[in-house]
């Protein structure tokens, strides 16, 4: 392990069913005497949720926005804080009483750390998939077609509501791609740059329980297993937004952040198309990980790309990028903006290896490690 400081960004979690409940208590512990709500336009059912909760408490909503788009686009956030302006006075936005309160995926987790950093206000998220961005002090923003990240402590929620309960009613291929993006995190996190044992520790548990969840999700069995398989499902990806949340990104978060922000992909499932094809680019530098790894994956024979691809196999995802609208003239537009501000990668990005990646992932080819 490197010497030197190791300082984990953590915020305040609270876990299981109905937490959603908890959810006046904890805005008043942040000093919270009226929330601001955020969620997308498919959501806003969960939104009258929340409003009958604070109903009566003392906490009153201030007012909702209902637009949360994914890749934070920052005329979004510009217009959502003009929302908020307009029912809120912010004379003093450190010691203000308004809380943002995001309830949603990683667009409006996104949205509401965009918020917070700009206005000083307290965060608490309030997850629906398994995204995990509630537990990471980045901020990915898009303006012009690009997709650029920063990573600050402010912008880390000061509290996170994970309810099992929310998750239970996402559609099957939700859970599957929601689920593959939060695998990367920690498949990610074991070759980061600068992970530790603890990190690394934290990945292999989150790889295991998430291995194991996905397919039952997926399966008809009895209530009680589906009910355990919703609990190690999200108790995984908090694990792996953790594990996000405390090492640098590598070349798969620059490939999805390239694919998905450039070209408007979806988010879930641009990470669950990318991460076999980014694995097995790497895989030829990071022998000890692959190792690791095979253990970890179910049914993996001793081969960690046998495995991810065996468990990608039993849930229903697509994998070619050009059923979600990528067009093949963009695979070398994708190659040249990869390598213009590439993140640090074991293997460094090779401009015609990278641009043979991203055709492949475009295409849906499996992947191969003769690059």
């Amino acid at each position: 392990m490197q010497a030197g400081w190791h300082q984990f960004n953590v915020p305040r979690v609270v876990f299981g069913r109905g937490t959603l409940n908890k959810l006046p208590e904890e805005a008043a512990l942040l000093g919270g005497k009226t929330a601001f709500l955020l969620s997308t336009p498919q959501q806003t059912d969960q939104l009258n949720v929340i409003r009958g909760l604070l109903a009566g408490s003392s906490v009153s909503v201030a007012g909702t926005f209902t637009e949360a788009t994914m890749h934070t686009p920052t005329g979004i956030t510009d217009k959502a804080i003009a929302a908020l302006n307009a029912v809120a006075t912010l004379s003093d936005n450190a010691s203000s009483s308004t809380v943002i309160v995001s309830i949603g995926g990683g667009s409006t987790i996104g949205l509401g750390k965009a918020m917070s950093i700009r206005t000083g206000l307290a965060h608490i998220c309030i997850p629906t998939s398994y995204a995990g961005s509630e537990m990471t002090p980045i901020l990915g923003e898009t303006a012009d077609g690009r997709k650029t990240t920063r990573s600050d402590p402010r912008i880390l929620p000061r509290t996170v509501l994970y309810d099992v309960d929310l998750t239970g009613s996402l559609p099957r291929t939700m859970r599957a791609t929601s689920g593959i993006n939060a695998l990367a995190h920690a498949v990610e996190a074991l070759y980061a740059q600068n992970s530790t044992p603890v990190v690394s520790a934290m990945a292999m548990e989150a790889v295991k329980s998430l291995s194991a969840s996905l397919p039952a999700l997926m399966a008809d069995g009895d209530a009680a297993a589906e009910k355990k398989a919703q609990e190690d499902a999200l108790y995984g990806a908090w694990l792996c937004g953790m594990c996000l949340g405390n090492v640098s990104m590598s070349i798969h978060h620059k490939l999805c952040h390239v694919l998905g922000g450039s070209f408007n992909l979806p988010h879930g499932e641009t990470h669950t198309a990318v991460l076999p094809h980014s694995l097995s680019y790497v895989a030829p530098k990071i022998g000890s990980v692959m190792a690791k790894l095979a253990e970890a994956f179910p049914g993996s024979n001793g081969d960690a790309m046998t495995g991810l691809n065996g468990l990608l196999a039993q849930l229903p995802v697509k994998l070619a990028l050009k059923d979600y609208g990528m067009k093949e003239e963009d695979i070398d537009k994708a190659a040249d903006i990869a390598l213009s501000q590439p993140y640090w990668s074991p293997r460094p990005l090779e401009r015609e290896a990278i641009r043979e990646v991203i055709r492949r992932i475009w295409a849906g080819e499996p992947a191969r490690a003769d690059l």
